[in-house]
This record gives structure tokens, C-alpha cells and sequence, in this order.
């Protein structure tokens, strides 16, 4: 490294300062960086990550720590640096292209590109010397500069090819509408995905798909079909057993390098988190089993305790390694749990947890419980299973205690106005089922953060950090905003949040809808021009800012009689009609708002005191039940208009229950609304 810093130095994004004192003359994206290369007539190169990706990190070590590298691309291009997470925009466009070119794509993300932004070769991590099968980055980087003088005929050619595919792949309407069969379609496609032997889909690496597990569930609820739940459940218990779950400090790894979910890529996101918190918050809804809600619990205290900030919000991100080792801080030695534990209690904590001398990860133990069956353990140990938990609760501890001494993994402490919204959504839904008032408190404070710090002058704005915000915010931003909106409704049924949804609606609309096509571009029409305004609906690591909007504007429908919500869905439904024929289990998210405008709904709206049916039904699990209450009618007129007229009957509590466009008579009868709110 060297002592003189690039032109990152004042940059806020974690990854960006990652890359200040690279001896490559970075550029941060921006006009200043165009220009010099167009002055100067060099190609860019343009390279995307982000502050906890292990390949990026040792791309940074080999090459870009490299004096001969960083030589040759401060002679030869101009270098961009760019943050995934800041500039998704970015990144969509060009790892599109990327994807087109090679047929894969991941980060980090090497680009080469003309003076006028357009590639002309795309790849992911190239080593240092060529192996693996892949160049290495000097022989690349001098062909591709060689290229770029001596055949501008060719780069022009292949540019042109780019920008013309980059055009057919804008989606148009189609005259078919997307219907409900859709959803029996990507049901059937994850089953036939399915691993039957330790849950999740599809083989190593395994993700959490967390959207998966949220559409099956809904899914069993519309349809009845056990093996939706079954399905969801397998995955859900699997992971929790699995060392992709840390056991010792709590909260979930980004990904299983295995298909039995015992060694994971130890980097822990904030979105992973935030949607398997959902997911397992509504399978204890659906099911009563206390597991997922113990779960839910403890994803929740590894939040509190790791992940968020001062002000209320939450950071991004923790990084895979320490002290340059992936997961060293958290794996262990077997005669390590014996220094930190008396020998009695260590023999126990071992055996259940599967720490052993032979070792389970590259000599070293990832604690887990695939093979461990609590009650036999008891049994075996002459405990009960509460006197097992204990024990092994006070291990755990302890463990903890000693993990805290080790050096800590690097923390991306940027706050995304998106992801943030998927915590508070959590959040919100846990408080509700739960009955917690304290992860509601959280949940709100969160919330009153983001109007705060990440809204200048009306505009939902992208990032936070040290007191600066930055970049316009996306399609993600204020979907998933709208999200948190609704929950914090659900949870709290203060009408300004429902009000605070609906603008947030309608600033979506404004900023991103697409008029000609429909559908919503990711980014705002106020926002920079790239090379393409990308508009996604396929679920990746989290679900697209399409699929999240769609499910809004279905609730957000019903919950406020407004039809221009559902009128919008409408269009994507003939919108994005070809993309998810194509393959339904693609878009399990999206599809969720079939199975709500296609199915049968009712929209429930309760007058009077607060009461036990109203809690009963927050308890339950009920994505088909559109839930209204005030105890005053008037409160409700402005977030949901329809409710003008509603008044009292008898000056009791009432309950307003329609289905299906047709609205029965009010009744004060709480225990008769329920039978008919829920079919028991």
C-alpha cells in the first residue's frame, strides 16, 4: 500500500475508503473521470464491489495492492471505483452487461468500458497470474488496452452490439395478463428444486432465498397445500440447525458453501437477516411452533447487539474475515472451548454441537446441531430438556464472552434507506405477533431515522453515514419503505403511517413509473442518465424493487379503497407477463400479489375500543385480511377514504367486513366477526 492517498480519499462509502491508499489512481463515478479519459483518449476500467466481499478483498490484495499493476492501469486507463450498495444503478446496468457477455456475473465487478460509458469486455475476479482457467489481470489489462488503440473498429463494433442488446431487453406489454396459475406453476418449480434431504433449493452454494420461503407460506394459506408449509419449514429448521446460523452470537451468514447448511460464507447482511426475521416470524403465526419464534428472538438480539447504531438505524454489513482469515472469528478449536468452559459443561457443549478434535471446517469447528437431537441428548446427559437448554445456554454465554476478546470483523456502518426498511418491517411484524412493545419502539425509531436523516426536501434519499446523505433513492428504497409503512400500520394502526405509505406510493409512481410500458424503472426520472434505465423483476438476493411494489399496491388497495393502487398492478401484470412466464420461481415475490388480488379478500374495518378480536387477528397470520380499526371513525377518513361514512351501530364496537366487492351488514357481535373474518 502506499502512503499517498487516490482520489477516493474523500469518499464516505466504507468500501471506496477500503481503496484510498491503493497505489491505482482510483476515481470515484463522476464527470472528472469521463473527461480525463476522453481528454486522453485511454478505456476505463471500471471496478464494482462492496466493503464485505471476500473476492473483492483479495482481488484488492493481489492486483490492486500490486506496484506493477496499479502501474500499468494508471499508464494505460483511467480507474473508476464504485459501491454496490451506494450505486445499485450502477451496478444493474453493468453487471447486466456483464451477465450478457461472459453468462455469469457476481462481484467484483470488472468492467471495460469506452470514455462514453460503454463496454467492450466484462468479467468478474481475475487472479493476479493466469489460473483457475481464467487470464490474469496484467495479461488482460494489456490486451484490452492494445485492443482499444489498434482496433477501434472492433471496440466500435462490439459497443454497438452492447448498446443495441442492452435496447431488446427492455420489457414491453403484453396483451396476456399474469394470472394465479402463475403461482401453482413456481410452486411446482421449487419443488421440483427442492432438496428433500436437508431443505433449501437447488444444490451448493445454498442462499436462504428468503422470498421463497415468504411466498410458500402464503402460498400454503391460499391453497391449504401442506407441502408448501412442509417445504418452508424444512428449510427454515435445517438453517437453524445448520453453522450457517451462528449459534454462539446468533443472527445468519450470507450464504452454505455446502447443501447440508454446515459451513457458511461467514459474512452476515443486514437483508438476510432483516427477510429470514419475516420468514420466521410468519411460520410461528402460521404453526405456534416456539422454534421460529425463539429464532426471530435471537436474530433480533444479535441486531440489537452488532448491528445498529446509535441513532436508532442499522449498518449494512460484517464482514466474512478477520485478520485477513475468512471466519476466523468465528469458528473454534476443540481444546479452545475447553479453556473457556469447566470440563464437565465444555463435554456437553461439544457433543451437542458437533466440536470435535478431528474438526468439521479446514481443521478448525463451526458449531451446529445437524445431528443433534435435543431430547436424545437430554436423555443421554439424565436432564430434562429445560435442564439441557440452560445448560448450554450458560456455555453459550460464556463462548460469546471469550469470542468478544478476538479481533472483530470489519463493519460496512453505511445505513441503506432499503434494507434498513426490510429491519423495520421485522421489526414491526414481531412486535405484532409477538406482542413486544420494545421491537416496536425499535421499529419506530427506525422509521422516524429514515423521515429524518434519509428525506431532504420530500425526497427519499439512498444512504447515510457520519452525517452525510447521499444519491437520490431507488425503485428499492421506496418499495420497501412502503413496506415497513404498512407493517408499522398492522402493528400499530397509527393511521400517519398508513398516510405516510400512500405518499410514499404516490412519489413512487411520479418518480418511476413507466408510462409507455408500465412497471418501475429502478431508478427516478430525477436521477443520473446511464447507459440504460434498468427496470428488474427477477428476485436475487433479495426481492427486486418491482416484485416488493407490486405486493404494496395490492395492500395498499384494499386498505385504502384507493383503485389507482390496483390499477397500476394491473399493467405489470401485462408488463412483466413474458419475463415471468418464463420462469415463475424467479419472481416468487411478485407472484405473492396474485395469490392477494386473485384469491378471494376481505377488508375489515373495526370502530370502537381497542379489544381482543383486533388482537386476536394482529396475532394471526392472515395475508388475505385487510385490517382497518379506529376508535373513532374520523381518524381513518383521510389514510382510507372509503371509511367516511363508516360509523358506530348501537354505540358499540363495530366490525365492517367486505368480500369479494360486496360488504355485509356491521355488526357488534366481535366473536361472529371472527368466524366470518377467518372461515374457523
Amino acid at each position: 500500500m502506499t502512503t499517498q492517498p487516490n482520489w477516493l480519499i474523500d469518499e464516505n462509502s466504507p468500501y471506496l475508503q477500503q481503496h484510498a491508499y491503493n497505489p491505482v489512481d482510483w476515481y470515484p463515478w463522476g464527470e472528472e473521470a469521463f473527461d480525463i479519459a476522453k481528454k486522453e483518449n485511454k478505456p476505463i476500467f471500471l471496478s464494482v464491489g462492496y466493503s464485505t466481499c471476500h473476492w473483492c478483498h483479495v482481488l484488492a490484495h493481489e492486483s490492486f495492492e500490486d506496484e506493477q499493476v496499479a502501474d500499468y492501469l494508471n499508464k494505460h486507463y483511467v480507474s473508476i471505483k464504485v459501491d454496490r450498495e451506494e450505486r445499485p444503478d450502477i451496478d444493474a446496468v453493468y453487471m447486466k452487461v456483464c451477465q450478457m457477455m461472459t453468462g455469469q456475473g457476481g462481484w467484483p465487478l470488472s468492467i471495460f468500458m469506452t470514455p462514453d460509458k460503454v463496454p467492450f469486455y466484462a468479467g468478474t475476479y481475475f487472479p493476479r497470474e493466469s489460473k483457475y482457467g481464467m487470464p490474469g489481470i496484467m495479461e488482460v489489462l494489456s490486451q484490452l488496452a492494445k485492443k482499444f488503440h489498434e482496433e477501434p473498429d472492433h471496440i466500435s463494433e462490439v459497443t454497438k452490439s452492447v448498446t443495441d442488446a442492452l435496447a431488446k431487453t427492455v420489457s414491453t406489454k403484453s396483451e396476456t395478463r399474469l394470472t394465479k396459475d402463475i403461482t401453482d406453476q413456481a410452486y411446482q418449480q421449487l419443488g421440483r428444486r427442492f432438496d428433500f434431504n436437508h431443505g433449501g433449493f437447488g444444490s451448493a452454494p445454498k442462499f436462504p432465498a428468503p422470498q421463497n420461503l415468504l411466498f410458500l407460506q402464503n402460498y400454503y394459506h391460499f391453497t391449504g397445500k401442506k407441502a408448501a408449509l412442509k417445504m418452508a419449514e424444512s428449510t427454515l429448521q435445517a438453517m437453524a440447525d445448520g453453522g450457517i446460523y451462528d449459534h454462539i452470537g446468533f443472527g445468519f451468514a450470507r450464504y452454505s458453501t455446502d447443501e447440508k447448511w454446515l459451513v457458511p460464507h461467514f459474512e452476515k447482511m443486514l437483508y438476510d437477516n432483516a427477510l429470514l426475521l419475516c420468514a420466521y416470524v410468519d411460520c410461528y403465526q402460521i404453526t405456534g411452533n416456539p422454534l421460529y419464534k425463539k429464532i426471530s428472538e435471537q436474530i433480533i438480539d444479535f441486531v440489537m447487539r452488532e448491528m445498529r447504531s446509535k441513532d436508532g438505524g442499522f449498518y449494512s454489513a460484517i464482514d466474512a474475515d478477520s485478520e485477513g482469515v475468512e471466519g476466523k472469528y468465528y469458528v473454534w478449536d476443540y481444546e479452545e472451548v475447553f479453556d473457556v468452559l469447566d470440563e464437565d459443561l465444555a463435554d456437553l457443549y461439544c457433543a451437542v454441537y458437533d466440536i470435535t478434535q478431528e474438526a468439521n471446517f479446514e481443521g478448525k469447528n463451526v458449531p451446529n446441531l445437524i445431528d443433534t437431537n435435543l431430547e436424545s441428548a437430554a436423555e443421554e446427559y439424565n436432564m430434562s430438556l429445560d435442564e439441557l437448554e440452560s445448560h448450554l445456554e450458560e456455555a453459550r454465554v460464556q463462548l460469546l464472552e471469550a469470542r468478544e476478546q478476538r479481533v472483530y470483523p470489519h463493519v460496512d456502518d453505511k445505513i441503506l434507506t432499503s434494507w434498513n426498511a426490510m429491519m423495520i418491517t421485522g421489526f414491526a411484524k414481531a412486535g405484532r405477533a409477538f406482542e413486544n412493545t420494545d421491537y416496536l419502539r425499535v421499529a419506530k425509531d427506525a422509521a422516524a431515522f429514515l423521515d429524518e436523516k434519509l428525506t431532504v426536501d420530500g425526497r427519499l434519499m439512498a444512504r447515510y453515514r457520519y452525517g452525510e446523505v447521499k444519491y437520490y433513492g431507488y425503485l428499492d428504497d421506496y418499495a420497501f419503505l412502503l413496506w415497513a409503512q404498512l407493517e408499522l400500520y398492522d402493528a400499530t394502526f397509527n393511521t400517519e403511517y398508513l398516510e405516510r405509505a400512500r405518499e410514499l406510493a404516490d412519489q413512487m409512481i411520479s418518480l418511476f413509473w413507466d408510462e409507455e410500458n408500465g412497471g418501475f424503472f429502478f431508478n427516478g426520472e430525477d436521477s443520473e442518465e446511464l447507459l440504460s434505465r434498468e427496470k428488474e423483476i427477477y428476485d436475487g438476493a433479495l426481492p427486486s424493487g418491482n416484485s416488493v411494489a407490486a405486493v404494496m399496491l395490492a395492500r395498499l388497495g384494499y386498505l385504502t379503497g384507493v383503485t389507482e393502487y390496483h390499477n397500476k398492478l394491473e399493467e405489470m401484470y401485462h408488463t412483466f407477463y413474458k419475463d415471468i412466464d418464463q420462469g415463475p420461481s424467479a419472481s416468487t415475490f411478485f407472484i405473492q400479489s396474485l395469490l392477494m388480488m386473485d384469491n378471494p379478500t376481505k377488508e375489515v374495518v373495526v370502530l370502537g375500543d381497542k379489544n381482543e378480536l383486533v388482537n386476536r387477528l394482529q396475532r394471526e397470520y392472515l395475508p388475505g385480511v385487510n385490517l382497518l380499526y379506529s376508535k373513532d371513525h374520523g381518524q381513518l377518513a383521510n389514510a382510507a377514504p372509503f371509511t367516511s361514512d363508516y360509523k358506530k351501530v348501537n354505540n358499540q364496537t363495530t366490525v365492517y367486513i367486505c368480500e369479494n366487492f360486496a360488504c355485509k351488514q356491521p355488526t357488534n357481535d366481535l366473536d361472529e366477526a371472527y368466524r366470518l373474518i377467518t372461515g374457523e
